[in-house]
């Protein structure tokens, strides 16, 4: 059985608060929950990685936790296996997979979240790459992963951000929930997940829980899409 012990959330910041801000609290408790007394950050979603770096410790250290940036590690790898949690921040999904894969890091950072259980916090881009590949992702291929397969920390993918269809919109353009049923055009495709800003999930093991205050949207290959409310067990998913 996987030691997987991960908080997925859709999205950082949440109006009208700051970075992290809506989730500190769920943050704290998960890290503690663990005795993490220090951080890993990966800031490969963005350019200004150490803009980054010093936002997440800026928004950390206060809670009462070290943060270190992978990017300043001289050898990232190493960084991976001495790391007590891992958190991959948001920006864009496609450089933040390149990086991934450039620095080596997917099969390690797999291998220490689902066989020795290290906490893994991922937010945006970084809850895409802790699905089964990027697919589902809402960004631009502004560079090129070797592949669209991510992390598989958990067995289906995520669509974070999700937008619900305006019907008084004037716009023709495909809706959210169209691009995430012509991904399931293709056979065999798993399940997605679609998270409204401010979700969270919550995996233990072969459990999953949704946190926050909005209901999360279910697609499935071949089914109409579902909607589910907070706390809702979403295990059925692990499987």
């Amino acid at each position: 059985m996987s030691k997987r012990n991960l908080l997925l959330l859709s999205n950082s910041t949440l109006h009208p608060t700051g970075y992290l801000e809506y989730a500190q609290e769920i943050i704290c408790e998960f890290l503690r929950s663990a005795d993490v007394k220090q951080v890993l950050f990966v800031p490969y979603a963005l350019r200004d990685q150490d803009g980054y770096g010093n936002k997440v410790k800026s928004t950390m250290t206060p809670w009462g936790f070290q943060v270190s940036s992978i990017h300043e590690a001289e050898d990232p790898k190493l960084a991976v296996k001495k790391a007590q949690a891992i958190f991959i921040g948001g920006g864009n999904t496609f450089q933040l997979l390149k990086g991934l894969y450039d620095n080596q890091l997917v099969e390690l950072i797999r291998s220490r979240v689902l066989e020795e259980g290290i906490p893994y916090i991922g937010s945006s881009a970084g809850t895409n790459v802790s699905t089964l590949s990027i697919n589902t992702t809402n960004d631009m291929p502004i560079v090129f992963p070797p592949s669209f397969s991510a992390l598989s920390l958990v067995p289906f993918n995520i669509n974070p951000h999700y937008i619900d269809t305006d019907p008084n919109s004037t716009h023709k353009g495909e809706t959210r929930e169209e691009r995430i049923l012509q991904y399931h055009e293709i056979p065999d495709r798993p399940p997605v997940l679609a998270l409204r800003e401010g979700s969270i999930l919550r995996v233990q093991g072969e459990s999953a829980k949704l946190l926050g205050t909005f209901n999360a949207r279910l697609f499935v290959c071949g089914k109409s899409p579902e909607e589910f409310p907070p706390d809702q067990d979403f295990s059925f998913l692990m499987q």
